[in-house]
């Protein structure tokens, strides 16, 4: 009889023991499955790594153990949901440069809307992951009598402290850094890669605050405002004085024109790198415009576009709000100052035209708080539209900028603010044939043939458009800027760069963010275009070119860019044309102070 109790007491021991090793298990087997279908191997990672990212899929597994009661099944969903967000980080990450961040989840409707025209093929790491978890279900429907065993109360009481213990850890603490644990805001990919998507993507929860300014107060905000706007006062007196003009500038006549601002779609130019050698010209026509034309610096890259319209259209910089934020989504939630309501103030008629989905980023609801009046998408077309690689083409969309301009009403003063989808990814399409190629490696970089071939078609349709507004009478002012540098084979970025991303300098790393921007006229106006500058600059520089007065905001942009001529998330440039990190601690620290105390007045509290 003891013999028998014994051999029991053991029994129960080894199952209780075992129970214990696959409650522990799981989490670690799902970090290395997501690891693994994202590129890394299990022996690349420390012990801490993996027991910090094992503690954020614990946060999950744990509670679910507790409310089913049954371990197997719950291990099994986990492993299945890791497979998932291991491949959704794959894709995303080889589609736009960045993995799946925590605000993405606020445009899942964007996604869908460009999901269409990307290719998902399965990697070698996939099928293997898919062939062993359907391995391991059919091991569990064989064996379901033992492999269905539930928690009885003690054990789900056990488990949900083990899940409460994990929470814990990770957010009360800073127990993830120290296991070496962190997101990257530089490299979101490489940290994912590196040290964990399960714990890259936790850490990055911390960025969906944005964090109030050093030694901020609503007071210093608006005496910086008040200051640069006398400073601005001040040299108009000055440059008056001098001119020997006695008629104050409040008075000058000065031609308003009808302004189209058209934010091109993946726009780059990499010929002026100087290190391709193509089989023809990508831009012929835009070149050899007539026109101010240079480049500015973005915050995005591969991706985000309506970060660099907001940029654009406010005069804010994303360098002072969390990486990888939607501000549309995220910040613009009331009426709002920006370029639309300054305009619309001096009696223009703002309409704003993106020949996507209506509600892509949000547009449909942060346009009317920025002071557009209308806002026309894909469906309120009134020309044919046709298409480029599964978009509507830049052709179509400046017939209906021209539809417009013939269409409004007499006497009205229009701003057209155009956001193009022509260029965007993918470049994938087996329909859209690529005219353009490298010399030296023909049809060695699909991706990157097929966005050049795009490009050309944009300078052929600009071509166009330019034609039409240089025949008509009324004054009109065009700008055209890219959003950012597309998302292609890093091989082939690598060549147009010149040097390999590990190997870049400071400027060179700039460069990724570099994009063209143009500015014509069909009225004779003189417009230099600036040496350096970035997209939170250049619509107050449109402000400043037809002569309407921006307000306190923009003055102050006006005095900052004498120290910063060009200011992005990913770093800046000061006077002398170098580039610095943010990581760096410099005298222009107080400076760039006073901008982001300046803009968080403007967003969170005026």
């Amino acid at each position: 009889m003891k013999k028998i109790q014994t051999s029991g007491w053991r029994r129960a021991c080894l199952s209780a023991g075992g129970t214990v090793l696959f409650l522990a298990a799981v989490p670690f087997a799902a970090f290395y499955m997501m690891q693994f279908l994202f590129g890394g191997l299990p022996w690349e990672y420390s012990l801490s790594v993996a027991l910090g990212n094992a503690l954020c899929v614990g946060m999950i597994y744990y509670p679910l153990c507790a409310l089913t009661g049954r371990p197997v099944l719950s291990g099994l969903t986990v492993e299945i949901l890791a497979g998932i967000w291991g491949a959704a980080n794959y894709y995303v990450a080889e589609f736009r440069g960045n993995p799946v961040l925590p605000w993405d989840f606020t445009s899942l409707g964007t996604a869908a809307a460009v999901s269409g025209t990307y290719r998902f093929d399965i990697t070698w790491r996939m099928a293997l992951v898919l062939a062993v978890t359907v391995l391991l279900g059919v091991a569990v429907i064989i064996g379901r009598k033992r492999a269905w065993f539930r928690l009885r109360i003690w054990g789900r009481a056990a488990v949900l402290a083990c899940g409460i213990f994990c929470v814990y850890t990770v957010f009360r603490t800073d127990r993830l850094s120290r296991l070496g644990v962190s997101a990257d805001v530089w490299d979101q990919a490489g940290a994912y890669l590196e040290r964990g998507m399960a714990g890259a993507f936790v850490s990055n929860l911390k960025f969906l605050d944005v964090e109030v300014p050093e030694n901020y107060s609503p007071e210093r905000a608006r005496q910086l405002l008040v200051e640069a706007s006398a400073a601005a006062d001040g040299e108009e007196g000055t440059r008056l004085a001098a001119a020997g003009d006695p008629v104050p500038a409040a008075e000058t006549h000065v031609v308003q024109p009808h302004i189209i601002a058209i934010m091109n779609e993946s726009w780059a130019d990499f010929e002026e790198f100087g290190n391709l050698s193509l089989t023809d010209r990508v831009m012929e026509y835009i070149p050899s415009l007539d026109a101010a034309k240079g480049h500015a610096y973005t915050s995005v890259f591969g991706a985000g576009t309506s970060a660099s319209e907001f940029e654009f259209l406010t005069g804010n910089t994303m360098a002072f709000l969390p990486p990888g934020s939607i501000p549309y989504q995220q910040y613009i939630l009331e009426p709002s100052e920006s370029m639309a309501s300054v305009l619309k103030d001096n009696g223009y008629t703002c309409l704003a035209f993106h020949p996507g989905e209506r509600s892509s980023w949000q547009r449909n609801q942060a346009y009317p708080l920025l002071g557009f009046d209308e806002f026309k998408c894909g469906e309120d077309m009134n020309v044919e539209a046709a298409e480029s690689h599964g978009y509507i083409n830049d052709q179509s969309d400046f017939n209906q900028l021209i539809w417009e301009f013939e269409n409004r009403d007499p006497g009205e003063k229009l701003f057209l603010f155009n956001v193009t989808i022509q260029s965007h990814g993918s470049y994938t399409d087996p329909d859209y044939p690529a005219k353009l190629q490298l010399t030296d490696e023909p049809g060695e970089y699909p991706m990157a043939e097929q966005y050049l071939t795009l490009v050309r078609e944009t300078d052929q349709a600009f071509e166009k458009l330019i034609r039409y507004f240089e025949k008509q009478e009324e004054p009109v002012l065009i700008v055209m800027f890219g959003d950012h540098q597309p998302s292609v084979e890093q091989e082939f970025l690598d060549k147009a760069y010149g040097v390999e991303q590990k190997d870049m300098t400071m400027a060179q790393y700039m460069g990724k963010f570099r994009v063209p921007f143009m500015i014509w006229n069909n009225y004779g106006l003189e417009v230099e275009a600036p040496e350096i500058t970035s997209l939170n600059f250049l619509g107050q520089y449109v402000l400043d070119c037809v002569g309407i007065d921006g307000g306190e905001y923009s003055d102050f942009l006006r005095e900052f860019q004498q120290e910063i001529p060009a200011l992005t998330f990913s770093g800046y440039f000061d006077s002398e044309g170098k580039a610095h990190s943010h990581l760096e601690t410099n005298e222009l620290d107080e400076v760039i102070g006073e901008y982001e105390t300046v803009q968080y007045y403007r967003m969170f509290e005026e």
